[in-house]
């Protein structure tokens, strides 16, 4: 007998009936605002990460040397993934580029509520526009997404900021910041105590007092952003922009989603513009339930030609978390539309009723264990068959089968030839 590895999970069918739900849900969304389905490889060369966030990162990844002396990790991310897909075609590609993708990741960290160290993403990036109007799309991905899940306003928070305003506000203190570690320290915020994160603030060269005042400033509300664009020219642009992406979201419909939050950091360097996170509204859900954000530097970083891009990334666990405290996630229960049961020597006729309902579209099962009819009822009943199409051989003898409704038990003859015939569910009711 063998254990799973730690930090993966298996998905039984009831399970993963509920998981492929979501995930349909929110690549529907995402292919009516046009973004085009890509694929990405398992594996990447170890220095694609290395390169972008220190030999460090190698203690969080699955990397190994392969047969043929390469250093490759299981990928961790997609950003620089789709990145690297991006710089290749570059020329060739018409701008902008809205791209979706969904797959697992993988990285070797601690297990916790919502955290596996394999774990599925749903990614959605634009590559190619600046305009306020690519983040207020993004931000209407993820509200819609949420929203056709059945999630609505009272259900989750989204909270949005801009790196830029916190970089010009840090710039506009006369100390000699370490600008990168302050804006980590404030994505560590509501994880850390406030002498701790005072502390970290200290540490990055800020004084006690600046930092007091720094975090003072991070509660501005939307109508003093005037306010905070008076300390420098680089806060009045990134305040600028900042209210263009929220007029646009207004056009989107999906402004009341959002809440502005300069609290909000988003801790991965790439981060350049907008960024966002959303959360369980209730807090129940005690860690962000995904983020996302412009990251105009990342193509050049990669090679490629100077590219503005804004994306964000859905993490499967969380979201489920959010969904099944607000009640909306589905039961995990398998669900049949036919069973399509066969007594004696029936199956030349079972295999014509069952091939009909396939192509209409419905679910169908037929016997392939030769078993009793009472097996088959309790098969049947097992796998939710709301439906059961009995095939015996006194019914045909008679040019008959009988439909039996599972749940309510009524059952009735109908001529065989007439069978599915024109309905496209044929029931009970459609005979009666």
């Amino acid at each position: 007998m063998y254990d799973r590895v730690k930090g993966f999970r298996d998905f039984y069918p009831e399970e993963m009936q509920a998981r492929r739900w979501a995930m349909d849900t929110l690549e529907s969304v995402a292919k009516r605002y046009g973004f085009r389905e890509i694929g990405t490889p398992a594996l990447e060369p170890t220095e694609m990460y290395t390169d972008k966030s220190g030999e460090e990162i190698v203690e969080e990844l699955y990397s190994f040397e392969d047969k043929g002396g390469r250093s490759v990790a299981l990928t961790p991310e997609l950003t620089p993934s789709v990145a690297r897909m991006f710089v290749e075609k570059q020329q060739a590609l018409s701008k902008p580029v809205k791209w979706v993708s969904t797959r697992p990741f993988w990285r070797y960290e601690q297990v916790q509520q919502g955290r596996f160290r394999e774990f599925y993403q749903t990614n959605v990036d634009i590559f190619g526009s600046s305009d306020p109007a690519a983040d207020a799309e993004v931000l209407a991905v993820a509200v819609d997404m949420l929203t056709d899940l059945g999630l609505t306003s009272e259900d989750f928070e989204i909270r949005v900021s801009h790196r830029d305003i916190l970089s010009g506000l840090l710039e506009s203190f006369d100390a000699d910041v370490d600008t990168r570690e302050a804006i980590r320290a404030v994505d560590k915020r509501a994880k850390v105590d406030r002498d701790e994160y005072l502390d970290s603030l200290y540490e990055t060269g800020l004084s006690y007092d600046q930092a007091e005042a720094f975090d003072e400033l991070l509660q501005s509300s939307e109508d003093e952003l005037d306010t905070l664009a008076e300390r420098s020219e680089a806060v009045a642009e990134a305040t600028e922009n900042l209210r263009a992406v929220l007029a646009a979201t207004e056009d989107f419909g999906v402004r009341d989603h959002l809440t502005l939050s300069l609290t909000t950091a988003r801790g991965l360097d790439y981060y350049t513009g907008v960024v966002f996170e959303c959360f369980d509204s209730t807090g129940e859900v005690s860690r962000s339930v995904f983020g996302g954000g412009r990251y105009d530097d990342l193509i050049e970083g990669f090679g490629g030609q100077s590219t503005p891009a804004v994306g964000f990334a859905p993490g499967h666990a969380t979201l489920q978390l959010l969904c099944q405290r607000a009640g909306v996630w589905p039961e995990e229960t398998l669900s049949t539309d036919y069973y399509v049961l066969q007594v004696g020597d029936t199956r030349a006729t079972a295999a014509r009723i069952a091939r009909d309902l396939r192509e209409l579209g419905h679910v169908v099962e037929a016997d392939v264990a030769d078993r009793s009819f009472g097996a088959q009822m309790g098969y049947a009943d097992g796998i939710n068959a709301e439906t059961v199409v009995i095939v015996g051989e006194q019914d045909l003898a008679n040019d008959e089968v009988t439909l039996k409704e599972m749940d309510e038990g009524e059952q009735i003859s109908v001529p065989v030839d007439d069978f599915p015939g024109d309905h496209d569910r044929p029931t009970f009711d459609d005979f009666a």
